[in-house]
């Protein structure tokens, strides 16, 4: 990549409740002359009051919009790394990926949306890997913890025992947090293009449906929909609504670094819900959320669910963001031995955290050297160690093996 851009970093959405936080975070930990970055957007007046509360001056703002391509072409040409937070990324994500391969600029952003990095790997990850350029998706909390938890934790099975664990099981044993209007909708896009297109239904049903074509298989199966007693864990547990896109980026990772766990390495994720009758009725409880939020669009139950939820733009307040918290274990089975380790995030997971995590992944990508790997990735296989250092220094994560 040409070292003569105006920018390392471009922070596209930067008006958006997420992208908002994003700014703000890179605001308070980096100094311009480490690290040159700018504000990007469609709506010039919102990105002027941005401006003024960072108090940045007006060479920094660049406007464009997601639907049109030449606009973007000329904004990604301008950066080292382009990081967006504009959902549904179905919706407004394909062009600025597209221009981003063009201006051989390198990119993340936050999707979960598993039907579009399918089709964004078979359009551009051979063109991204012959330009030398990361397009990196789901640093979030879909999929970071997951997806760092499953390397950090193999990394260290192997320094114990010189084998990797051939099974883990994630389950989530705490959370606490709010929802935005960003998440929530891209969520019903997701659903709404699956009830209308069958090629979506099959990669959301496939285990493997983001795996190289021709490595989607091995021994997982669908995530865990209903409640069950878990041996692993010794409790309840009950369906995690980001496993959909978690397990299929660990997956993703593993085949990108061609099986290294094994071809008989398998992952699932869940949520913990307790032990005894309290246990499985907490799990049973657990059901509600996700059976609302799941139904279908102009119905009784999801207008309702429409109307209750925040709209985009909207999210948790900065107390909620503040107390927010989570909790992730990792059971590894090696041989006979089970092992655990645990990822913790200091802040709700949706948006306090997640922006820190999006805005570390993006300074990684602009500054630190990094894996010798190209295309449409995963951010283990793109940002490595390097990642997973910045985490734990600067973003709140802590990662226990015991």
């Amino acid at each position: 990549m040409e070292n003569n851009r105006d920018f390392d970093l471009i922070i596209w959405g930067a008006t958006g409740f997420t992208g908002d936080l994003v700014c703000e975070y890179i605001s308070k930990n980096y100094e311009y002359n480490e690290l040159k970055w700018a504000i990007g957007g469609r709506n010039q007046n919102k990105l002027l009051k941005l401006q003024k509360k960072l108090k940045i001056d007006d060479s920094r703002i660049i406007i464009a919009d997601s639907f049109d391509k030449e606009s973007l072409t000329k904004m990604a040409k301008r950066s080292k790394v382009i990081c967006t937070t504009v959902g549904p990324y179905a919706k407004y994500g394909t062009y600025l990926v597209e221009a981003c391969v063009e201006a051989k600029t390198n990119y993340c952003d936050i999707t979960g949306e598993t039907q579009w990095i399918r089709r964004i790997i078979d359009k551009y990850h051979s063109t991204a890997k012959e330009k030398r350029i990361k397009i990196v998706n789901s640093c979030g909390f879909d999929s970071v913890p997951s997806d760092m938890g499953v390397y950090h934790s193999q990394k260290k099975v192997f320094e114990k025992t010189g084998k990797y664990a051939q099974m883990i099981n994630m389950r989530v044993a705490g959370a606490k947090g709010g929802i935005s209007g960003g998440t929530y909708n891209s969520l019903s896009n997701v659903l709404e293009e699956a009830r209308v297109d069958k090629d979506v239904r099959k990669t959301l049903a496939n285990p493997y449906g983001l795996n190289p074509k021709g490595k989607q298989f091995g021994p997982d199966k669908p995530d865990l929909r209903k409640v069950i007693f878990d041996k692993v864990s010794n409790s309840w547990i009950g369906p995690f609504v980001m496993a959909g896109i978690n397990t299929k980026i660990v997956r993703r990772s593993h085949a990108l670094i061609d099986f290294k766990y094994g071809s008989d390495f398998s992952y699932d994720e869940a949520t913990i819900a307790g032990k005894g009758i309290s246990g499985k009725i907490k799990g049973y409880m657990s059901l509600i959320p996700i059976f609302l939020a799941t139904r279908k669009k102009g119905s009784l139950l999801k207008n309702i669910v429409d109307f209750i939820l925040p709209k985009s733009g909207e999210g948790p307040s900065e107390k909620t963001r503040i107390n927010g918290y989570y909790n992730l274990r990792f059971y590894l089975t090696t041989d006979d031995t089970i092992y655990v380790s645990k990822v913790i995030g200091d802040m709700d997971p949706g948006y306090g955290s997640t922006s820190k995590m999006l805005a570390e992944s993006a300074v990684c990508l602009a500054l630190d050297k990094l894996p010798e790997t190209y295309g449409i990735l995963t951010p283990s296989v793109a940002l490595g160690n390097s990642l997973l250092k910045r985490l734990q220094e600067n973003a709140g994560l802590t990662f226990v093996f015991d």
